[in-house]
């Protein structure tokens, strides 16, 4: 999904906002290289992957969909 320079500035701000003060959980499917598909500006994308992982933590759970082994494990447990 792409957003547009002006939902992009508008994250950024809020990010911003909430730098040190509350934390920001974040969640994607896609690497940071691929956020360019989502913020089509090159250099906000940049600052705002710079303003996210700044003094954060980064949590990789690899490439398997939490939802889709919770999905297959409740499907095999009712036919098992």
């Amino acid at each position: 999904m792409e957003l547009d320079r002006h939902g992009a500035e508008l994250l950024f701000q809020v990010l911003t906002e909430r730098e040190e003060k509350n934390s920001v959980a974040i969640a994607s499917n896609e690497s940071f290289s691929g956020w360019t598909k989502t913020f089509t500006d090159p250099r906000l994308c940049a600052a705002i992957v710079d303003r996210i992982t700044f003094a954060g933590n980064i949590i990789e759970t690899g490439t398997d969909s939490y939802r889709l082994a919770q999905t297959r494990a409740r499907t095999d447990a009712n036919t098992g």
